[in-house]
This record gives structure tokens, C-alpha cells and sequence, in this order.
């Protein structure tokens, strides 16, 4: 068993192993909701033909955040390996395509169809709707307290990340 590292941060005490409920943790619940919010965009996004999977690179690339399988692949933060494989699902679709570089032969840069562009232009306004319904009965005070409770996590992660590596 490899050694156990040391937390550079102060954990919380407010769970124990004595009573521990899974269905009352907060990364359960998050889970929970993400599954929620996952579902709903996969409902409404059927209609464009598109699946959870498929609709983050979609958007990825529409939004400038990659241009090659491996950028694309570590924004979406899955193996060069899957990402391939759904952009060939993407490029059957007639989503996206592949392009040679002319500056360098090895590199292949993927880029939207006008089909593509489309399609994702249909997403953000689903993202919102979806997480709407979801924050339902929710005041402005609240939404923002729970997005910087939420970054709050995510730093303390990067930081148990950081010193893990």
C-alpha cells in the first residue's frame, strides 16, 4: 500500500466514519444532481441528435477551447483514445471535420460544419434552461452563495491535487 500523504490544507471536521451517511454527503449529492442536469440536456438535445458525450466537444470547439483531438481531449478531460473515437462519431454526423495543417503535416486541427456550427448554437441556451429548472425557487443570494461554495471545493481540491503530485 503506497504511504498515505500529508494534506496541506486544514480539513473540515464535519463528516466521521461513525454514522457515516452517503446519501447525506456533498459529494454524493453533487453527483446526484449532476446525473440530474446530465439527463436533462441528453433529453433535450435528442432532438439534435446528440448525446452528453458528444455535445461538450461539440461546444468545446465552438467555443475556441481546443482545435486538435489532444487539446480537445484534455479540455473534456477524457484519453486522446475516447475523443477519437467520438469525433468520429461527431465527423459521421457531419459535425465536425478534419483538416491537415499546412504549417505541419502531422497535426490534424478539427473544425465545425455548418451543421456543426448549428447545433452548437443550440447548447448554451439548453445549459441554461436545464440548470434553471434546477434552481428553481432559488434567490440571486443563494445561487451566487453555492457557485463560490462550489469554487471554493475546487480549490481546495487543486490544492490536495498539487501537492499530491
Amino acid at each position: 500500500m503506497p504511504p498515505v500523504t500529508k494534506l496541506v490544507i486544514k480539513p473540515a471536521a464535519f463528516y466521521n466514519a461513525k454514522g457515516y451517511g452517503a446519501e447525506e454527503s456533498v459529494g454524493y449529492l453533487v453527483r446526484r444532481v449532476m446525473t440530474s442536469i446530465g439527463q436533462g440536456v441528453d433529453q433535450r438535445l435528442e432532438a439534435v441528435g446528440l448525446t452528453n458525450a458528444q455535445w461538450v466537444p461539440l461546444l468545446k470547439l465552438h467555443l475556441g477551447k481546443g482545435t486538435t483531438v489532444a487539446e480537445l481531449a484534455r479540455e473534456c478531460q477524457v484519453d486522446a483514445g475516447a475523443m477519437t473515437r467520438m469525433l468520429d462519431r461527431l465527423e459521421a454526423k457531419g459535425l465536425i471535420r478534419r483538416v491537415r495543417s499546412t504549417e505541419d503535416r502531422r497535426v490534424v486541427n478539427l473544425e465545425l460544419t455548418a451543421e456543426g456550427v448549428k447545433a452548437a448554437r443550440q447548447i448554451p441556451g439548453v445549459l441554461c434552461e436545464v440548470q434553471n429548472a434546477h434552481l428553481a425557487g432559488f434567490s440571486e443570494a443563494e445561487w451566487t452563495a453555492l457557485k463560490s461554495s462550489l469554487s471554493r471545493m475546487l480549490a481546495n481540491a487543486q490544492v490536495l491535487q498539487d501537492a499530491n503530485h
